[in-house]
């Protein structure tokens, strides 16, 4: 081919090129963060104010591909004996037995089975699964917006996917019903979540989840012992004078 048919072939070919639409990235695995993931819960304290706690430390694994949220999977382990409601005897007698019972239901999971695209706003989405609580397992959907998904500032550097989401929930669906009196049944979830992309993935020999991006998180406190649980009728504390 001379020269001059060989410049004609490429100028041909470069529009062509050119007009041809970029590969999609496709989807790819993210593992959430368990430093910057956390769960807010608030339910009625007798009618008087919304006592609110949190829950820090969960872990899990998202595929997630932002073109095609219908794609997205998402498993997550919580540990309910992370639980904060900011005092001590107050988180021990939310462990307790005839509440969440801590010792013999220490985890709350969470498995999708599908994502509905918001259809008019971008960004949002309803994400529907099982939440296997307290020993049962019912359905929950959570209202998500995708905060950011970019390159984090910060070393090491990882593409990192940012959530914030809410639910609610009947805390008698999950058979935790004492104190009926002075706890509500509607449970508010609020959830902040950020999700790295490769990382918390492979478990160590140990059988706890590899923190390559941060430290891991501190050690869980033990479960409460039954002999100092306090009991349905006193658990509540005393009144400040």
């Amino acid at each position: 081919m001379s020269l001059t048919r060989h410049c004609v072939a490429i100028a041909l070919l470069l529009p062509l090129a050119a007009a041809a639409p970029a590969r999609a990235a496709g989807p790819e695995t993210y593992g959430l963060d368990p430093v910057h993931t956390r769960i807010m819960f608030a339910v009625s304290h007798a009618g008087f104010s919304q006592a609110i706690g949190t829950v820090s430390g969960s872990r899990g694994r998202l595929v997630f591909d932002r073109d095609d949220w219908r794609s997205a999977t998402l498993e997550v382990e919580v540990p309910l004996t992370r639980l904060d409601l900011g005092d001590p005897r107050w988180n021990r007698a939310a462990l307790a037995a005839n509440l969440l019972d801590g010792k013999r239901h220490p985890l709350a999971r969470f498995v999708s089975d599908r994502v509905e695209p918001d259809p008019i706003e971008p960004g949002r989405a309803r994400v529907c699964g099982r939440l296997s609580l307290h020993g049962a397992t019912r359905p929950l959907c959570l209202d998500v917006r995708l905060n950011a998904l970019k390159r984090h500032p910060l070393p090491p550097f990882r593409r990192t996917a940012g959530f914030s989401a809410v639910a609610r929930l009947s805390r008698a669906d999950y058979g935790i019903d004492a104190w009926k009196s002075a706890i509500g049944d509607e449970v508010e979830l609020r959830i902040e979540a950020e999700a790295v992309r490769g990382a918390y993935l492979e478990p160590s020999a140990a059988g706890a989840v590899e923190s390559p991006s941060y430290p891991p998180p501190a050690a869980e406190p033990p479960a409460a012992d039954p002999s100092t649980e306090p009991s349905a009728a006193t658990a509540e504390p005393e009144p400040r004078r």
